[in-house]
């Protein structure tokens, strides 16, 4: 059986009180306001939050969720996370590490034997750090696929584009290249490892004992986002619906949908033990690997890591968002947005600077 802890209960109702407070009114800020001036009104928009020191100091939405309707974006707007996501993957495989369910360190064909003689040296913990040289799954399907089948591929169709190719892009351990595909198949082992699928470990297991209750990792006919933006693109100077496309029912790296008032549970629970343990925490946010991104100088498990802050954008059709944090000044920024435009990274990082630069 899963090792559920004792200490759920209180911290999570802690969790659950200290945003429920975040719901009470936040005054304008005009400083902010000035930085999301392009997402306000009848366009698709953004929600953004601000926590320090565990605390909302600015939590608002802008623009539309559905353009259609006029439905506003509210900080209990549900978005589709993109590669946001990754940071939940990587939390599932370290809690079934904790169980004793596997470890980091296994070969990768240890849960996915089917995988050709080129994984044999591949483990999880190269999956998690985007050291596993695995091919671009999204490359494969143009490949292998029919052009004009636009039906959704899932974790388990990744798996089977990965089986025919025996071959990679560098040694396992070698060198780093950020993989979609790698996270893809890390859902398929916390499936595997759990007895359960991967979108029902993290609803029992993350989710609702945070008080997540509104995030998903969403599965059409299985599960309804409550309150969900929808995605959209700007085309010939109209807004217009691109919410899904062939790869966005692969849920590893990047199927979770979640709101501000959540996101807010989660990262309280990232400064204590109420789901991993430190030991987990400090792999999580280590540097595993070194990267040539100038903005991510080093990578860990689902999180990218410059210095002291902490951070992941997540890129899909219709849908661009980041987290960064600053965990030494309490200081926590995120930007959720249904547009394929502008990368909210720099506006985060403006809007952290006013705390940053202001007195210890």
């Amino acid at each position: 059986m899963y090792r559920w802890k004792s200490r759920f209960a209180p911290l999570c109702l802690l969790a659950f009180a200290s945003a429920a407070g975040a719901a009470a009114p936040m005054p304008p800020d005009p400083g902010i306001d000035g930085l999301m001036q392009r997402y306000d009104g009848q366009v698709p928009g953004a929600a953004v939050l601000v926590l320090k020191d565990g605390q909302p100091v600015f939590r608002r939405g802008y623009g539309l969720a559905v353009v259609e309707d006029g439905t506003p974006v509210t900080p209990a707007t549900n978005f589709r996370l993109a590669s946001v996501s990754k940071q939940f993957t990587a939390a599932a495989i370290l809690l079934l590490a904790e169980d004793g369910r596997l470890s980091i360190d296994d070969p990768l064909k240890k849960w996915l034997p089917g995988l050709p003689a080129v994984a044999d040296a591949m483990t999880l913990r190269h999956l998690l750090s985007h050291t596993s040289g695995l091919l671009d799954y999204e490359d494969l399907m143009d490949q292998h696929g029919d052009p004009a089948d636009t039906r959704q591929v899932h974790d388990i169709d990744v798996l089977h584009l990965l089986e025919q190719e025996n071959r990679t892009y560098f040694a396992p351990g070698s060198d780093y290249r950020y993989s979609n595909s790698g996270y893809a198949l890390l859902a398929l082992v916390v499936g595997k490892a759990s007895g359960s699928d991967f979108a029902s470990f993290l609803r029992q297991r993350i989710f609702l004992p945070l008080g997540m209750h509104a995030t998903f990792a969403h599965q059409d006919g299985v599960d309804e986002v409550p309150e969900r933006a929808y995605g959209y693109s700007e085309i010939d100077g109209r807004w217009q619906r691109t919410d899904q496309s062939t790869t966005s029912a692969v849920l590893g790296d990047g199927g979770i949908y979640s709101s501000l008032d959540d996101l807010a549970r989660w990262d309280a629970a990232l400064y204590d033990e109420r789901l991993l343990r430190r030991a987990s925490l400090r792999l999580a946010f280590s540097p595993a690997t070194a990267t040539p991104e100038p903005d991510v100088p080093h990578y860990g498990f689902g999180w990218r890591i410059n210095g002291d802050m902490l951070w992941h954008s997540g890129e899909s059709i219709g849908f661009r968002n980041v987290i960064v944090r600053y965990p030494k000044r309490k200081l926590t920024v995120i930007v959720l947005s249904n547009r394929n435009d502008p990368e909210p990274y720099p506006l985060a990082l403006a809007i952290a600077k006013r705390w940053l630069d202001a007195k210890r």
